[in-house]
């Protein structure tokens, strides 16, 4: 990560900004510095590739607090910016594998982020 690179935007698809505020403000925060690692083109240590999108172009942040585990989801597959995909607290307390609805919903917005930067760069 260097100083001299430009900021790459946020650009919250669907519901993930508001969805982030619900969560705890620790754990707002924590994946908020994420964010900010993977705008200046880094990798946060709470980040991970999701899977089942066939490679790292679509990344988990992991929080912890107090016993619920809260994770957000975004992409870097499109130039120049951070999508953020999805935020949710894991409800499940039996297995780590990300929810189908949750997992569902990802893929729909990643076809929104996708039409996002068509947009924004034609």
């Amino acid at each position: 990560m260097t100083d001299d690179l430009p900021f790459k935007p946020v650009i919250w698809v669907g519901s993930s900004r508001k969805d982030l505020r619900d969560f705890p403000k620790p754990v707002q925060d924590r994946i908020g510095y994420a964010l900010y690692v993977a705008q200046r083109g880094g990798k946060h240590q709470d980040t991970k590739p999701l899977t089942g999108f066939g490679g790292a172009g679509i990344v988990e942040i992991l929080e912890d607090y107090r016993g619920d585990t809260f994770r957000a989801v975004y992409t870097l597959r499109y130039a120049g910016a951070v999508y953020v995909l999805h935020a949710f607290q894991k409800k499940s307390k039996t297995g780590r594998e990300t929810p189908r609805r949750d997992m569902e919903l990802i893929r729909q917005r990643l076809r929104e982020a996708e039409q996002i930067a068509e947009e924004r760069n034609p």
